[in-house]
């Protein structure tokens, strides 16, 4: 079944180590907390907020193997009030878990976005 993985996390500052490191940590929580390897993943869409400029989140996917899955970053829409520094992704995956056992992941500050679903 294919299945569509929520997450975010929110870094320090506009800094390509920042997002990368922060990128990479969302990453492999969703990856672990799934139990899914990069065969599972058909694709990943990152977006990150207007604030973050300084590196393409998905260069972090591709430094975790992520090789052969097709990647977009996108820009979100600016918000005024929106929590700064975000990096979101939508995975698209293959998994034989039920929905309900799918773990969406939110991280650092970004929690606050989805408290009904983070976990």
């Amino acid at each position: 079944m294919v299945r569509a993985i929520r997450g975010a996390i929110q870094v320090e500052a506009n800094d390509r180590d920042a997002i990368i490191s922060g990128t990479t940590e969302l990453v492999s929580a969703v990856m672990e907390r799934n139990q899914l390897t990069t065969d599972d993943v058909i694709s990943v869409l990152f977006t990150a907020t207007p604030d973050l400029t300084a590196e393409f989140p998905a260069l972090a996917a591709r430094k975790l193997g992520f090789h052969e899955v097709p990647l977009i970053c996108c820009t979100e829409i600016g918000v005024p009030g929106a929590l700064p520094r975000v990096v979101r992704l939508m995975a698209h995956v293959q998994s034989d878990r039920p929905r309900r056992e799918i773990q969406h992941v939110y991280l650092r500050g970004a929690t606050v976005l989805r408290q009904d679903i983070a976990q």
